[in-house]
Formats: structure tokens, sequence, C-alpha cells
């Protein structure tokens, strides 16, 4: 299980939004366009993908806390498409 911890202030909760883990990859989602799929990996992205089906409630909750922040602040991928 890899212990990395980066906090985010959000909904009045921090959230642990370690790279590769349910914050990230929601957060991530929304930033490059794509629709909500919850995921996360059990270490670094691409190290031990974890898919909904498999998911705990907790889980799918922190990952749909992630995209809900990057809706929030508006950070998304520029695709040039201007």
């Amino acid at each position: 299980m890899n212990e990395e911890f980066y906090g985010i202030e959000f909904e009045g909760k921090v959230w642990n939004a370690r790279h590769g883990g349910p914050f990230d990859r929601g957060s991530a989602d929304s930033y490059y366009c794509r629709p909500e799929d919850p995921h996360y990996f059990v270490g670094k992205t691409g190290d031990g993908l974890v898919t909904a089906d498999e998911m705990t409630s907790m889980e799918m909750f922190e990952y749909n806390a992630g995209y809900r922040y990057n809706e929030m602040y508006g950070d998304k991928k520029d695709y040039g498409r201007g």
C-alpha cells in the first residue's frame, strides 16, 4: 500500500490527493475533460488498477470529490481548439 499523503482541503475535509489515488484520479478525469469513470491505482498512476466494481463506497466518494473539486475550480486541459 502506498503511504504517501498529499492533502487538499475541500468541502470541509482534507482529502488524500496522493498521485494515483481516488481523489487524484477523479480530478484528473475532470481536468482532461473525460467523463466520470471511478477508478484508482494502488500505487502510483499505472500501478495496480482498481476499477469501480472493486471500489469501496468511501473510495467512490473520494473519486467523486476529486472530480467535483476540479469542476469547481475549472482547471481544464487546453487542447488548443481555440
